[in-house]
């Protein structure tokens, strides 16, 4: 599938590489199908894009929790996750939104509503979590200090 997107023009999406969130995200809601688009080049780990398929303008940036929060496992309740899928370690991969401001070191990720990715249906959903943690959590120091290690 070819999608003319805002940011990075004309792409190519694989099937394989399609991720559905039948409820869509916050904010939304009629959005369903996204792709992850990212450097290969560098650890895709770093800030990625979670580019919407449904509306080509639409593009969020994202990243995996663990790269500036290591212990991030949030508590969620078995319900939500049961239109995932089976989930298992190997299979769930977990997105937290990132805000980056005009001031950059200003940039924060959202800790309370991740996405979860069932990784072998690519289904996924942004699940509100059951624990007190921040909905704009400070990265940019924590991101400086990991690239000059």
């Amino acid at each position: 599938m070819v999608v003319n997107t805002r940011l990075f023009g004309e792409i190519d999406v694989q099937e394989d590489k399609i991720i559905t969130i039948d409820k869509g995200i916050i904010g939304f809601p009629n959005m369903k199908s996204f792709t992850l688009v990212y450097d290969s080049d560098k650890d895709s780990k770093n800030i990625m894009w979670f580019q919407s398929l449904d509306e080509p303008a639409f593009a969020m940036p994202v990243m995996v929790p663990n790269k500036v929060v290591e212990d991030y496992n949030p508590t969620i309740e078995d319900e939500l996750l049961k239109p995932l899928g089976e989930l298992t370690p190997e299979n769930t991969y977990v997105l937290v939104t990132v805000k980056v401001p005009s001031k950059i070191e200003d940039m924060t990720i959202n800790l309370k509503a991740p996405i979860i990715i069932n990784t072998d249906t690519l289904i996924g959903g942004q699940i509100i979590v059951e624990d007190d943690v921040e909905v704009r959590f400070p990265i940019y120091d924590l991101l400086k200090k990991g690239a000059d290690e």
